[in-house]
């Protein structure tokens, strides 16, 4: 899934400049979770400086503060390094964003001769979403613990008609970056997630950042994330930490932290992890005038773009951006507990980035 933060700015107008950085992040970070969240993490550059904090407790009963450095699922960014793996093998000569999915996967989509990567990576293939019927009301897997592989998932709507004519319009679905994962094996002969890491994650140093496959656990400290269930008592949370990742797969299932992320995104825009002109590519956003291939092109209030990706899972919620000249950057993951934290997510993301 991917989360509504584009919408943002479109309104916002540019923050002033924070007396003092350091007191208002900590202040604006405490604002959401009291707003909605039982804990939050966010890391924030600033040239060469950096802010670090973290608010709320790691699970809703009480217990530690969240570690600054602690683990989160961040979901749906994990497009932005599944994306940078298939513009490497484009800069390889190994793909063409024109290749369609019926030349490189057949028999894969019914429609697969009409859809090519550049699509896939820019959401524009037409393709439905695969995880309509998988989740409850509450967003929590109906089958928490199962394992999927990724031919399972698309074949949940490889023969469904198509949304639309494949590059007329965008749509954004997980079923395009599933078949993106399966695009990289087949190529490389090695599954997508073991591409993301030995071209990536180990070069990168981001040496708290991994695919977990099925595992279902998140390792290390960090905070546990709930999911709001209607009983007929009322409300209750339900901790939704621990589920097989596998339903989210090349679309959605890396774990990380608010520093690796950081990091992933000023490599990437420092152009140590893609050639010049696949770089510049993933940067041009398509019909939908705010992404482009596996990254999202946010217009800042106070001028300028950014860019980066947003995710959501069951339980954590994350931002992640970096300015177009490369001086700011942020990183903020939340575990939402109740109400609505779009006020002070706003605040934060706009005083790192422009005030």
């Amino acid at each position: 899934m991917t989360l509504s933060m584009l919408a943002i700015w479109a309104s916002a107008a540019a923050a002033d400049p924070p007396a003092n950085p350091r007191t208002h992040y900590a202040v604006t970070l405490d604002a959401v979770v009291a707003e909605s969240s039982t804990a939050a993490v966010a890391e924030v550059r600033n040239g060469d400086k950096v802010w670090q904090g973290s608010s709320g407790t790691a699970t809703v009963g009480g217990g530690p503060r969240p570690p600054v450095d602690g683990s989160f699922r961040a979901g749906s960014i994990t497009k932005s390094f599944t994306a940078s793996v298939v513009l490497q093998l484009v800069g390889e000569g190994k793909l063409d964003l024109s290749d369609s999915i019926g030349h490189r996967l057949p028999g894969l989509l019914g429609d697969g001769d009409t859809i090519t990567i550049r699509q896939l990576l820019q959401h524009t293939s037409g393709l439905p979403e695969y995880t309509t019927d998988m989740v409850d009301d509450a967003g929590i897997p109906l089958e928490r613990y199962r394992t999927w592989s990724p031919r399972e998932l698309v074949e949940k709507v490889a023969r469904l008609p198509l949304e639309f004519r494949p590059g007329s319009r965008y749509k954004y679905s997980n079923t395009n970056y599933i078949v993106l994962g399966m695009l990289i094996e087949k190529v490389t002969g090695r599954s997508y997630a073991t591409e993301v890491e030995e071209r990536i994650v180990r070069p990168l140093g981001l040496v708290h950042t991994w695919l977990p496959g099925a595992s279902s656990d998140v390792t290390g400290a960090y905070a546990h994330g709930y999911a709001a269930v209607r009983k007929s008592g009322g409300l209750t949370h339900v901790d939704v930490t621990r589920f097989n990742p596998t339903i989210a797969g090349a679309a959605g299932e890396i774990i990380s932290t608010a520093g690796d992320l950081n990091r992933f995104y000023r490599a990437l825009l420092g152009g140590k992890v893609l050639r010049p002109a696949q770089l510049e590519e993933m940067k041009v956003p398509g019909p939908s005038g705010n992404y482009g291939l596996g990254l999202e092109v946010t217009h800042l209030p106070c001028g300028g773009v950014a860019y980066g990706h947003t995710g959501e899972t069951p339980g954590y919620v994350t931002a992640s951006y970096i300015s177009a000249d490369g001086t700011r950057q942020v990183t903020l993951s939340t575990t939402p507990f109740s109400g609505d934290s779009d006020s002070a997510v706003r605040t934060l993301l706009r005083s790192a980035l422009c005030a």
